[in-house]
């Protein structure tokens, strides 16, 4: 095997791929990149047992000359590639012994390769159902909910992201039983209805390379049972699905809310950041007190005496009413949302408080997104 490539391009390409690679595995192979030469064209796989993301990678000349595939030690690879200049490599491979030679300018470079035939194969989803989204959609649903997830390894359901195809729209939930965040777009539909849960990892790192480009182009999505897959431009991505079924957040999701806050968001989101550096450091908890015109931002910290009191001004409908939330969760909502200005519906100071966007006029957006937060117990 030899190629000449583009040292940036090629670096561009393996560092895309490397969120994949898991720390301290058992199995050393997979600490490997598995190359894969045809004509013109390298392919190159990653993989952690979970998830697998296979790019192409288009060479300025290549050829196998014996022996088409080789596993490459990634974090050797990756130092080297990111210290080069910009400048074509040539990489050769001596099919005796695998070893690799990597030439740049006038540097030579040599690393140990692996024989690839026990590099793990890329799973096939067979009997599968179809679905194109939009780069933009997908990289909007999984940004707007993957902070909701949780981190409990014991609630594995919960860990991931719930996406439901129907033929209306898309549903992306995200929850860890303190906030969630509910996610719809009609822009998708589906031939039929299908649902399944994604693990946040392998989730997270396809929407960082689709961020990546600037265009917005056709996300192929493939699935069954107990896999699904992604596939766009020269990657492929294929991933093993949560196994279990997800809450059902619908029951979760307080009906009748009377009392209705809106606000301005970025000075809502100034003020918690402001007042949330003096609440208890094991709570986050801060006191929204509404009346009228005027929302009151509180938080205290007994322990060490420190008080904090904000008033903004507000739009108010309802009984006059005190409740407290967790800041952080405050905050990575209010965050998350677009719009100028926020709504928040609540019942009762025990009952959960709903996020929306506000809009000034009718809006004829095909998104739909709804924020759920958690009260937090005030004290007296």
């Amino acid at each position: 095997m030899k190629f000449i490539v583009n040292s940036q391009i090629f670096n561009k390409q393996l560092q895309a791929m490397s969120g994949v690679l898991a720390n301290n595995n058992t199995v050393p192979i997979i600490n490997c990149f598995h190359f894969q030469i045809e004509e013109n064209i390298l392919t190159v796989r990653a993989t952690d047992l979970e998830t697998t993301l296979v790019t192409k990678i288009e060479l300025e000349s290549g050829r196998s000359e014996g022996l088409d595939q080789v596993a490459v030690p990634s974090k050797l690879l990756l130092d080297i590639l990111k210290n080069l200049d910009d400048v074509p490599m040539t990489f050769t491979l001596n099919p005796n012994n695998f070893a690799i030679e990597i030439a740049s300018g006038d540097g030579k470079y040599s690393l140990a390769g692996q024989n690839a035939e026990s590099f793990p194969i890329v799973p096939v989803i067979e009997d599968s159902a179809k679905a194109i989204i939009p780069a933009s959609v997908l990289v909007n649903c999984i940004s707007k909910t993957s902070f909701a997830c949780s981190n409990d390894e014991m609630r594995q359901q919960m860990s991931g992201i719930f996406m439901k195809f129907s033929t209306e729209n898309l549903t992306v939930v995200a929850t860890d039983a303190h906030k969630l965040v509910r996610y719809r777009n009609s822009e998708v539909q589906a031939d039929q209805d299908v649902e399944f849960i994604l693990p946040r990892k392998p989730i997270t790192l396809i929407k960082n390379i689709i961020a990546s480009y600037k265009d917005d182009f056709p996300v192929t999505v493939e699935y069954n049972k107990t896999n699904v897959s992604f596939s766009f431009d020269n990657f492929f991505a294929v991933c093993r699905l949560v196994e279990g079924k997800y809450p059902n957040i619908e029951a979760a999701i307080p009906k009748e809310n009377p009392n209705k806050l809106i606000v301005d968001r970025i000075s809502f989101l100034n003020t918690l950041r402001r007042v949330s550096i003096f609440a208890n450091k094991s709570t986050h908890q801060v006191r929204l007190a509404m009346d009228g015109a005027v929302l009151e931002v509180s938080a205290e910290d007994i322990e060490f005496s420190n008080v904090a009191h904000e008033k903004i001004g507000c739009e108010y409908q309802g009984s006059p009413m005190e409740i407290g939330f967790n800041a952080r969760f405050l905050m990575e909502m209010v965050n998350n949302m677009e719009t100028e200005r926020i709504i928040i519906e609540m019942s009762q100071p025990t009952r959960a408080g709903i996020i929306f966007p506000y809009y000034e006029e009718e809006n004829d957006s095909k998104e739909d997104i709804l924020m759920l937060v958690m009260p937090v117990m005030l004290a007296n």
